[in-house]
């Protein structure tokens, strides 16, 4: 769990406004647990029988997620993608390169 430890660090010192674990399932409770003590949103999503994405952060990037409906993160269309990284905090730049490439590439497009 110190992926998760840093990922909770990170998000209480404001250097992300949304975060994402993946882990084990077998440490769902503990990080219930601990997100709901911090007083903090989260979304849990099965991956399958043993792992789960955790998401958690401010309100108006969890709704988005919901809204987003998607099972598996390789589900996600080009533009969900590239909202989903960029409110994860990753590069600008690279989200847009990613984004491209991705589109040439013929990869989802908008469903």
């Amino acid at each position: 769990m110190g992926i998760f430890n840093h990922c909770l660090y990170e998000y209480k010192k404001g250097l992300r406004i949304l975060a994402l674990y993946t882990g084990s399932l077998e440490d769902k409770d503990d990080i219930e647990r601990r997100l709901r003590r911090a007083n903090i949103e989260y979304y849990v999503q099965n991956v399958n029988e043993t792992k789960m994405n955790v998401f958690f952060g401010k309100t108006v990037c969890l709704d988005i997620i919901r809204r987003m409906n998607f099972k598996s993160l390789s589900d996600l269309t080009d533009e969900q993608d590239f909202i989903l990284g960029i409110m994860l905090g990753y590069d600008r730049l690279k989200q847009c390169e990613r984004y491209l490439k991705r589109k040439q590439r013929g990869h989802k497009g908008e469903r």
